[in-house]
């Protein structure tokens, strides 16, 4: 079963930010605590960590 997985809000004032980087490919297994990708918003870069373990099946953005 496909999970959806969408940008999360890293601080509570947080309106927008951009993904800066992807640190996995399509046929990646992750496991919950894996950095998955970079995002950058106004005020600093922070990590994307996976919440579930699973593959990922590809990549939109």
């Amino acid at each position: 079963m496909a999970i959806e997985i969408l940008m999360p809000a890293l601080s509570p004032t947080m309106t927008e930010g951009k993904l800066a980087k992807w640190l996995v490919r399509a046929g990646d297994t992750v496991k919950a605590g894996d950095i998955m990708a970079e995002i950058e918003t106004d005020k600093a870069t922070m990590e994307f960590e996976a919440v579930d373990e699973g593959v990922i099946e590809k990549i939109l953005v």
